[in-house]
């Protein structure tokens, strides 16, 4: 008499993580056609408008130690929005896929590591369509040094689910959590560096500004494809990882701790 073969704990997390990434991806690019055209359009016109707007202020000269402006922003711009979809997108990941829950091995945090994978991945395709575009416009924006620009991407990949595994609890518990995260976006555009150099504000600001680690991992990638490039004082990538960590650790606890609550939502 022949026994079915029992499959492993990780063996039946990969299949639910492979069918849950399948039915992401299904919706993400072909439930909504305009999806691929607004992650292109998006940082396209914001670099478009502020290269203009570089150029009229600063006639034109470079104030960006080690790089030109446009590379620099367009690196910066995608790593910033790497995070940002991570942290937006993570807090509808739970009840997108509440239908799954009814399957006990479906796990709430099955649905942000998921989502999270393939945000990172559409984002690391733009990026990759934005380099092969700056090349052929004669930009700088080839990796100086290829190893510690992926390592720099990789960190703020980790630092986005992180804040996604936190997001993702705290917003169905605290909803009004979503609608400040929301408001909280903008302004980080600003304050992270994404498109003017923290170098050029005042010390006594920049101490505060640099708790803010996504300024560190921007300056981190940065410094992988401009091998001249001055970082801003104070950018560590122990403080990065230690936030990231942190972040990914208290994301877990939060689901093992509210599993249940999260499913009956």
């Amino acid at each position: 008499m022949s026994t079915m073969q029992s499959r492993t704990p990780w063996q039946v997390t990969r299949s639910v993580w492979f069918a849950m990434f399948v039915r992401e991806a299904v919706s993400r690019t072909m439930a909504n056609r305009m999806g691929w055209f607004w992650m292109i359009a998006e940082p396209l016109a914001m670099i478009t408008i502020m290269s203009f707007v570089r150029s009229f202020l600063k006639g034109g000269n470079n104030f960006i130690i080690g790089a030109d402006f446009t590379p620099w922003m367009i690196v910066g711009m995608m790593g910033f929005y790497m995070v940002r979809e991570s942290m937006t997108r993570s807090q509808g990941a739970i009840n997108a896929s509440k239908a799954l829950f009814a399957y006990r091995q479906v796990h709430p945090s099955d649905a942000v590591f998921v989502r999270v994978y393939l945000d990172g991945m559409l984002r690391t395709v733009v990026f990759l369509l934005f380099i092969l575009g700056g090349l052929l416009l004669g930009l700088d924006l080839f990796p100086d040094n290829a190893i510690k620009a992926l390592f720099g991407w990789l960190s703020l990949w980790i630092l986005g689910l992180g804040f996604g595994l936190v997001l993702s609890v705290t917003g169905p518990l605290i909803p009004e959590t979503a609608k400040i995260i929301s408001m909280l976006t903008m302004p980080l555009l600003f304050v992270s560096g994404v498109i003017l150099p923290l170098n050029m504000l005042p010390h006594y600001l920049l101490e505060y500004l640099m708790l803010n680690p996504i300024a560190h991992g921007l300056e981190f990638i940065r410094a992988g494809f401009f091998e001249n490039y001055r970082v801003v004082y104070g950018t560590s990538e122990t403080y990065l990882w230690l936030w990231a960590l942190s972040l990914n650790s208290l994301g877990l606890l939060l689901h093992v701790r509210y599993k249940e609550r999260l499913k009956a939502q």
